[in-house]
């Protein structure tokens, strides 16, 4: 490549950075992403929240079938057996995934706390003075200076990292997840009602071999179902709350890293 067509791409890569931060700067003061990221955060939370509700519905359920005792009398014999014990394993899973939604609910929570700090004029205003700081020198074709470039992309980082993260994760949860959730709450909240239909008004109830024995497969055919259900939850939540924010931030700190490098090579 001549020396021309590379001063024609320098120039271009430089109009296009200061383009990019007058759109930033721009949107810092428009906020187009911010009420929508913050309502998206909002659905967030309900969902969450109602997650840990039924979680902890089911856990309550659970203890109380794990106290029902069945009283049979196979070959005339008196046997009392607690098949409620079963839960065992089903109960140490829906405990350890309501503390998931709670941590769920108070990432959300942050995020629109973050959102609320995000928008304030403060912020906005910190951003454009340091913007126009930098794109003097970088204007005039001198290097700006490390330190406020640093300031100037943490400050990119601090003012959109959680609006970006939060629409990212709603496009992607409204594209992939949004019937998983649903088929997901769904199944816990049918399980909750399975097993404490399984629970006799007294704690205690008489039955017959043969019932027991529909009794028990019953009890395991919703253990089953409701591990999924559990399972394709904890999934979503992780995604929309971890995965996904954690990715956009790689991103936005690539972004970042590149302009830095840009603002040096000036």
């Amino acid at each position: 490549m001549d020396e021309q067509g590379s001063v024609r791409i320098e120039a271009l890569r430089r109009t296009l950075l200061l383009a990019l931060l007058a759109i930033a700067v721009a949107c810092a003061w428009i906020k187009p992403l911010d009420d929508l990221a913050g309502a998206q955060a909002q659905a967030g939370f309900k969902r969450a929240v109602a997650s840990f509700a039924t979680a902890r519905a089911l856990n309550a359920v659970i203890s109380v079938v794990q106290g029902t005792e069945l009283s049979v009398q196979p070959l005339g014999v008196g046997v009392t057996l607690t098949p409620g014990q079963m839960l065992d394993p089903l109960n140490d899973l829906v405990e350890r995934f309501s503390d998931l939604m709670l941590a769920a609910s108070v990432a959300f929570g942050v995020q629109l706390l973050l959102i609320e700090v995000g928008v304030h004029w403060g912020m906005s205003l910190a951003l454009t003075l340091v913007a126009l700081a930098w794109t003097w020198p970088y204007i005039k074709r001198k290097q700006s200076p490390a330190l406020l470039t640093r300031v100037l992309v943490a400050l990119l980082l601090v003012r959109f990292i959680v609006p970006a993260a939060g629409m990212a994760s709603d496009v992607v949860y409204r594209g992939f997840m949004q019937a998983q959730y649903a088929a997901g709450q769904q199944g816990i909240e049918q399980a909750s009602q399975a097993i404490g239909a399984l629970a006799p008004a007294d704690g205690a109830a008489d039955k017959k071999w043969w019932q027991l024995d529909r009794h028990i497969k019953q009890l395991g055919d919703t253990i089953d179902q409701t591990v999924e259900h559990a399972i394709r939850l904890i999934v979503v939540f992780l995604l929309q709350t971890l995965i996904l924010p954690l990715a956009v931030f790689w991103i936005l700190l690539r972004s970042g890293r590149m302009l830095t490098a840009a603002g040096a090579g000036t």
